[in-house]
């Protein structure tokens, strides 16, 4: 990954393309442009057949350089740096800082990709991106540019394993609110890596987690759960919640979409005299009350096993 620090002082977490990929990527293009060349050619021959011999090889010449020069500069500038064969290989050539190229980059970079590319049939380039730290060609240099892959490939998610069977469903009464994400994602990634720890790191982890759970839980440490079970079981119920707010049925208001709501349509109320009595005060709604632990609640947090 290539640091790149911009004028804002920000720094950008780029992958620079190797030279396989820009290679495959420039044979791709080039063989697009040559078959392109030959139909120009084919239709060049016919229209001028009625020329003499230098106006036809001046057309020629002016067809080659325009569809090998000027098509991948005018390519590049419309689609930001996006050519058949980058596009096919999840490239793109970007500024030095990051942002979309324009023209004058990418007429650098075709002006020489005729001598890199062409002349020398890519000697020169695949020599320049070897000793590049960023794998940049000369046209690059010059043009203050960087090519770079956009599809990288993402890493694998592993499941969270599945809590004991007797746990199942003995901590639905925890309060959840106020356990934030960053805890969430660090007793995430522990039970998806757990096996890979030596177990005494293992341990003293889980502990440390399920203590700073309890806290935010506000319950007490539950008797005889090990911590690593405990934390599963916490988080299969906080998965089970979202699936099923995510799931739960959304009462209908009207049998269609723009349908009016039934109030709308319900008769007046009829008028009834006005009795003066005090105020009902509503009593108030708290979170729920955490389910009490099976047994006596543990002086101490969770602590690992020695």
């Amino acid at each position: 990954m290539s640091d790149l620090v911009t004028g804002d002082a920000v720094v950008l977490g780029l992958r620079p393309a190797r030279v396989p990929s820009r290679a495959l990527a420039i044979v791709l293009d080039l063989v697009v442009y040559i078959v392109g060349y030959v139909i120009l050619s084919i239709g060049l021959t016919f229209a001028t057949a009625s020329l003499d011999d230098a106006a036809q090889a001046a057309v020629g010449v002016a067809g080659f350089v325009l569809l090998l020069v000027g098509v991948p500069i005018a390519v590049e500038t419309l689609s930001h740096g996006r050519s058949l064969g980058k596009l096919a290989c999840g490239l793109r050539v970007v500024r030095d800082d990051g942002g979309p190229i324009r023209f004058r980059h990418a007429l650098v970079r075709g002006s020489m990709g005729v001598v890199e590319l062409i002349m020398t049939f890519g000697a020169v380039a695949c020599i320049a991106s070897l000793v590049s730290a960023r794998g940049r060609r000369l046209g690059d240099v010059f043009a203050g540019t960087l090519v770079i892959r956009e599809r990288v490939p993402g890493a694998r998610v592993m499941p969270v394993p599945p809590p004991p069977p007797w746990l199942a469903g003995r901590f639905s009464g925890l309060d959840l609110s106020a356990v934030p994400d960053g805890l969430w994602l660090a007793i995430r990634q522990y039970l998806t890596r757990m096996n890979q720890l030596d177990p005494q790191v293992g341990a003293a982890m889980a502990a440390r987690l399920a203590d700073d759970l309890v806290s935010r839980t506000g319950a007490p440490p539950p008797v005889g759960v090990p911590a690593a079970a405990f934390l599963m079981a916490v988080v299969h119920e906080r998965q089970s919640r979202d699936a099923a707010r995510a799931f739960a049925p959304v009462p209908a208001h009207g049998s269609g979409a723009g349908a009016a709501p039934v109030s709308a349509a319900a008769p007046a109320p009829v008028p009834t005299p006005y009795v003066t009595h005090a105020p009902v005060t509503p009593a108030p709604v708290g979170p729920v009350a955490p389910a009490a632990p099976s047994g006596p609640p543990r002086a101490g947090g969770f602590a690992p096993p020695a």
